[in-house]
């Protein structure tokens, strides 16, 4: 049965699923502690066939109904520009980038100082683990940085398409996918999620905007519910993968935000990697009628910041 649980049981579901003190009073990775040397060593087993899969969307600098924040291209040495006079040889080229990562179009992994969340009006905001939310200053992250993931993440990843679990392209803007719909995905896909994994949810949103083009996010997109939060916890999932921004929208909860940023990081601890292209990887996962491959995210050191632009590769 699929049921929308109540804004009450969201908000109980912040303590029961906790992985608060889990990995120690101090920790600051959360689910990325799911990821130990045997699970790599899984992960690099998974890599028979040689090949290599982007799971990254190009960054464009176009103004679009869905990107709040064009990122911005200037060429500070080009071709067009005459060398010295007198010079002759090699002439160095170079370039300035500016972007804001979050948002629904940059392929982006969140740090855990990306959320905080208060449960009840008297409670304090608070990150992951009880950190408060006044180390992130103006000046950055104190705790909970991107840093944190500066070594890689390296694991067995998992795609579940769930608009193929329907006979679909794509599931239109709005559609909630619920605990039921990963679990037929995985009997339909003949593959099980397990601990420590990176789980790749298709909604298809991608596939549906180079068709039609972007509309505006906040309106509606596909997503997970707020009712699989037991079931990652459950699954004790590392690392939750989507083409979209993992939350359905509208906001279900307007009191909340979006549970799975807000519950999922918060308490559970867990990384998320939004806004993938998951379109080479089905293709790829089709053909080989393989749905488990290694995956691999290497995010920028950024100093103190809330989330890397990425790259994500799955290598069969």
């Amino acid at each position: 049965m699929r049921e929308r649980p109540s804004e009450a049981q969201v908000i109980r579901w912040f303590d029961e699923l906790s992985n608060w003190g889990r990995w120690g009073q101090d920790d600051q990775l959360g689910t990325l502690n799911l990821i130990a040397p045997d699970k790599r060593r899984q992960a690099g087993g998974l890599i028979r066939e040689g090949l290599t899969v982007s799971c990254g969307r190009t960054i464009t600098y176009d103004q679009a109904a869905d990107v709040n924040d064009p990122p911005k291209h200037f060429m500070l040495r080009a071709g067009v520009v005459p060398p010295p006079e007198g010079s002759y040889g090699r002439t160095s080229l170079g370039d300035h980038f500016s972007f804001t990562p979050h948002g629904i179009t940059i392929t982006h992994l969140d740090a855990p100082s990306h959320s905080v969340w208060r449960s009840h009006p008297d409670r304090p905001r608070t990150m992951y683990n009880g950190h408060p939310d006044s180390a992130v200053t103006l000046q950055g992250a104190e705790r909970g940085s991107i840093e944190l993931a500066g070594d890689g993440i390296l694991t067995r990843g998992v795609l579940l398409d769930i608009p193929g679990l329907h006979g679909l392209e794509w599931l239109e803007p709005g559609t909630p996918i619920f605990p039921e719909d990963l679990g037929a995905a995985e009997r339909r896909q003949g593959v099980r999620v397990e601990p420590g994994d990176a789980l790749v949810v298709r909604t298809g949103h991608l596939a549906r905007r180079n068709r039609h083009g972007p509309y505006v996010p906040t309106e509606a997109r596909p997503g997970l519910q707020a009712a699989c939060l037991p079931w990652l916890r459950e699954r004790d999932v590392a690392l939750l993968v989507s083409d979209s921004a993992q939350d359905v929208g509208p906001i279900d909860y307007p009191k909340l935000g979006y549970p799975i940023h807000g519950v999922g990081m918060v308490a559970l601890g867990l990384w998320l990697l939004d806004n993938a292209d998951t379109e080479g990887l089905l293709a790829t996962c089709r053909r080989l009628e393989r749905w488990e491959f290694a995956f691999s995210v290497a995010p920028l050191k950024w100093q103190r910041g809330t989330a890397s632009p990425v790259n994500p590769l799955a290598l069969f």
